[in-house]
């Protein structure tokens, strides 16, 4: 049975791939759940990922499925792992599940953004900034999103963090969000973040004029090479997110990163740049 939380996102990926690998091998719900001998709502259950399967349960079902090895040992290891809970399970009051999954996952994340500075650049007086601005009469719901935000780049020191590649147009480093005091820190923590080596930060410049995505807003796409992981395209729109799984739309945003990709300065030359806006802010602060 699933916890008072609701399922994990392990035991929900369970659920989905064994949903899908039936319907591959053409069985409806009532043939499986004969020839395993089970009751149809037990194994609509743990389609469903209201019921959690045992690990001899979801090795009885790949039996029936003839699953690859592969397919097999990474499905047995999501069973094994089912109970556990991703660290952004205690920011659940603020923090976007799906979102935090995909990010803790990916083995690269793609990012253009148009708007802000990328959520895990983002210094603290940056990101309370932005988030004011959304909950502008909440100082604790300000300071509970700040801990989210921070608790994510946090995951970013580890030694198995993934590989970062950020696009960012220039107007987003000229905007003087909180004022020319925190651009300038700001700007400092970009420079520090680019001497990472899994981290590259390039700057789409203002001077190109038109440019390859203009108008259409910024995107995340996040990159897997697990097996049973799909590449995952995020679309931040008015009414809320959009997570893109489709293939062939997947492959269309990551063809527009590659040509905006092409229109943005070198990672040297961008740090020249970050530098240089730095000081246009630092002249204002001591003006």
């Amino acid at each position: 049975m699933p916890t008072d939380q609701g399922p994990t996102a392990r035991h929900r990926r369970l659920a989905t791939e064994l949903r899908r690998l039936r319907e591959e091998a053409r069985l409806t719900p009532e043939t499986t759940s004969g020839l395993l001998g089970w009751s149809r709502p037990k194994l609509v259950r743990i389609e469903t990922a209201k019921g959690r399967p045992t690990v001899a349960d979801v090795e009885r079902i790949l039996d029936v499925y003839g699953t690859d090895f592969a397919t097999r040992a990474a499905l047995l290891q999501l069973a094994r792992d089912i109970r556990t809970r991703g660290w952004w399970a205690a920011f659940g009051d603020v923090l976007a599940g799906g979102y935090a999954e995909l990010e803790d996952a990916a083995n690269r994340i793609r990012t253009w953004q148009t708007e802000v500075v990328p959520g895990l650049l983002q210094t603290p007086d940056y990101a309370r900034v932005l988030i004011a601005g959304a909950f502008p009469d909440d100082r604790e719901e300000i300071d509970r999103r700040l801990q989210a935000r921070m608790a994510r780049r946090a995951r970013f020191a580890r030694t198995d963090a993934p590989e970062l590649d950020f696009l960012v147009a220039e107007e987003v480093l000229r905007r003087p969000v909180g004022g020319p005091a925190v651009m300038a820190s700001q700007l400092t923590t970009l420079i520090e973040a680019a001497e990472q080596p899994s981290v590259a930060i390039r700057i789409v410049p203002m001077a190109h004029g038109h440019r390859p995505g203009l108008g259409e807003g910024s995107v995340d796409i996040f990159e897997f090479s697990a097996p049973l992981e799909l590449d995952t395209a995020h679309v931040e729109t008015m009414g809320g997110s959009m997570y893109i799984e489709d293939i062939t739309q997947v492959r269309r945003c990551s063809s527009m990163l590659d040509r905006i990709a092409d229109a943005a300065l070198s990672q040297e030359d961008s740090v020249v740049l970050f530098a240089a806006i730095r000081e246009e802010f630092q002249a204002h602060v001591h003006a």
